[in-house]
């Protein structure tokens, strides 16, 4: 009996937590209080629009610096005249030239013309699609540097050394010594001559940013349609003038080339002369005198002879009387 009682209680129990916690969910949806901050994807901050200055007007406080630099080759029947037409529309567009090199056409060289330009950054892209106008545009190159930070950097410098030069000069306005005025003009020297540089360096980068700069080179087409021929009366025309053209060359360089053969007759004549003349100066080779005896007259010669054979007949003789003697 006591274990059922327990048990019993235990059930009594259990039900009452079962009842009770309900009442405490039900409470705690009834209770109101402040709401909970709304959470920010991370990507909302970078989505959000730029931070206004008041004193500026509502412009943003940091805008992208970019220097747009490019250029631009052209065909055109007459170059020149289409710098000209070019100059013309750089100037309508408010911007500047900066180069210009034009080379007329001659027999050796054919007609070229070069510009740089200057021109609003923001019209670039239009002032290049109105090139087509003017001739044919065969190739286009732009390039885009971001320089905000270097813009940053130069802006804060300036700012922090104008400051530095302000104070500079109050103190030389106040200094009761003659070593405190001498060191704070050292100073300001040294602090207004870096300042006056920075902002040379920040006035050259803003004339970069605010203009684009472009070459254009404009040529002529070497290889036109109508150069070649079409039927058989063009090339026989152009084997006529090809023929022409070789006989006139032909001609000038004979031309130009009997100078040099008369030039070289008179130096060959002056080298034959100067080696004829050493020739004729030149000694005759001795002769060497023979070495033959004198020739004996003919009665000499027959007289020896007798003597001789008579010697031999007389030895031949002797000697048969003393073969014959016992």
């Amino acid at each position: 009996m006591l274990c059922v009682g327990v048990l019993g209680l235990v059930l009594l129990v259990g039900c009452g937590d079962d009842d009770a916690r309900p009442a405490r969910d039900r409470s705690s949806t009834v209770v109101t209080g402040p709401a909970a901050p709304a959470i920010v994807p991370p990507g909302a901050h970078e989505l959000a629009p730029p931070k206004r200055d008041n004193n500026s007007g509502g412009e943003p406080v940091s805008t992208r610096k970019e220097v747009v630099t490019g250029s631009v080759e052209i065909t055109a029947a007459a170059p020149v005249a289409a710098a000209g037409t070019i100059i013309d529309q750089v100037r309508a567009a408010g911007g500047r030239v900066d180069s210009r090199t034009e080379q007329p056409g001659t027999d050796d060289t054919e007609p070229s013309a070069t510009l740089v330009v200057r021109l609003p950054a923001d019209k670039t892209d239009a002032f290049i699609t109105g090139l087509g106008g003017v001739g044919q545009v065969t190739r286009v190159t732009t390039n885009r540097d971001d320089v905000t930070m270097q813009w940053e950097d130069l802006d804060a410098r300036i700012k922090a050394l104008q400051a530095s030069v302000d104070r500079l000069r109050a103190l030389i306005a106040g200094a009761t010594n003659t070593s405190d005025l001498l060191a704070a003009e050292q100073a300001l020297s040294s602090r207004q001559g870096e300042l006056d540089s920075l902002t040379a360096q920040k006035r050259r980068l803003d004339d970069q940013v605010a203009l684009s700069t472009l070459t254009i080179e404009i040529t002529t087409d070497r290889d036109g349609p109508g150069d070649d021929p079409d039927n058989f009366w063009d090339g026989i025309v152009a084997g006529w003038n090809s023929l022409v053209d070789w006989l006139q060359d032909a001609v000038v360089f004979s031309g130009r080339a009997i100078p040099w053969l008369g030039f070289l007759a008179v130096v060959a004549a002056v080298l034959w002369g100067i080696a004829r003349l050493v020739r004729r100066r030149k000694p005759a080779p001795r002769r060497e005198e023979s070495a033959q005896a004198p020739v004996e007259p003919a009665s000499s010669a027959a007289d020896g002879a007798q003597t001789s054979a008579g010697g031999e007949n007389a030895d031949g003789g002797k000697g048969d009387d003393q073969a014959e003697q016992p």
